[in-house]
Parts: C-alpha cells; structure tokens; sequence
C-alpha cells in the first residue's frame, strides 16, 4: 500500500503562459485511476452539464439550452449503456437512474415533447416513461 496521495503536476519547462504541467507525470497519475472513477466521474460531468442545461440550475432558466441538454443526455445514454457491464451494477444503476431521471425533465422542459423512444439517448435506452 502506498503512502503518496495525488498531486498536482509538477511544472516542466516555460510555455506561452509560463511553466507547463509535466505531462509525464500527469501521464503516471491518471493510469493509477481505476477505470470504473473515470468512467463514473465523465458521466457524472454529462449529467452535471445536463442538468445545467435543462435549466435545473439554482440559476435556472438563464442557462436552459435544450438542444444543448440533448447532446450531453444522448452522450451520457451512450456511455452508460455501453459501460454497464464493465462498471457492475453497483455503479451503473445509479448512473441509469440519473439519466432517466435526465430524460424525463427533457421531455418535461420539451414544448413538444419528442415520440418516445425518440427523446435525447433513447435510441440507447429504449423509450423512458414516467
């Protein structure tokens, strides 16, 4: 068991801003993350992201883009669906919860609503009801 903690990447030589982070290290950091914490944190960044833009924010509307909100729920549909088995279930149903819950407050913030099964990630999902 090792006693080092993560830390920041030591500075290499100047680049246009100043000194530049030590790629190599960052390089080493990164392959020490288990696969299942990057995969769990890119999701829960989509879905953050989502969120934002579906206009669930304390700031709410000021930020609502559905079109964006659609990229980000579809791109999350992909991973999570796609990384289900290899994140096991403790980790991916959480992760399917959220996105259904993503996926109805599109179809809730949607004008007119899309035809299930052709809402943002359903064609990953399969149709989301309520």
């Amino acid at each position: 068991m090792s006693d080092t903690s993560p830390q920041q990447p030591a500075a290499s030589g100047p680049g246009p801003d100043g000194p530049g982070p030590d790629f190599d290290s960052m390089t080493r950091d990164i392959a020490e993350v288990p696969a299942v914490e990057v995969i769990t944190t890119v999701a829960v960044h989509l879905m953050s992201a989502a969120a934002v833009n579906l206009g669930l924010a304390e700031e709410g509307p000021e930020h609502k883009d559905l079109d964006e909100a659609r990229k980000l729920i579809t791109a999350l549909a992909g991973l999570v669906t796609a990384s289900a088995t290899e994140v096991g279930s403790y980790h991916a149903s959480p992760l399917r919860d959220g996105l259904k819950s993503l996926q109805l407050a599109f179809r809730e913030a949607s004008v007119v609503p899309d035809e299930p099964g052709q809402g943002p990630g359903e064609k990953f999902t399969g149709p989301v009801f309520g």
